[in-house]
């Protein structure tokens, strides 16, 4: 009965160490980590937020409803969300403000992004589908 009693606590002594080792680092085998774009709308004073994952790399894919537009967006604004081509749109001035946001890594440039709207016509005016989500 002994042997297997020593077999687990040496497996729990070795996985506790490792724990303490801290976090796994990544070597040229590990597929690489995914890249994508953190998009986020959120409403007057934080009260609801929204947001998704925009990955282009090596195509359009994940779960943002218009990945494919958002990402030829990008492509088009160079990454550049202040160079996003806007709509011509009608929109009311009713003052709601919505802040929108983009933080992570487009076709490899890192993109930290922040911009208030008027209200939400106005957002969606500005950037299209990137944050029509």
């Amino acid at each position: 009965m002994r042997p297997p009693v020593l077999v687990a606590a040496a497996l729990t002594a070795l996985a506790a160490a490792a724990t303490a080792a801290g976090p796994a680092r990544a070597t040229a085998t590990d597929p690489p980590a995914p890249q994508g774009v953190f998009l986020t709308v959120s409403g007057d004073q934080g009260s609801w937020m929204r947001g998704e994952l925009l990955r282009c790399e090596p195509e359009a894919w994940g779960h943002h409803p218009h990945a494919s537009e958002a990402c030829g967006a990008l492509d088009r604004a160079h990454g550049n969300l202040d160079a996003l081509v806007a709509d011509p749109e009608l929109c009311t001035q009713v003052y709601a403000p919505v802040t929108v946001g983009a933080s992570g890594t487009y076709r490899g440039k890192q993109i930290t992004w922040q911009k208030t709207f008027a209200n939400a016509c106005t957002m969606e005016a500005s950037t299209g589908s990137v944050f029509r989500f």
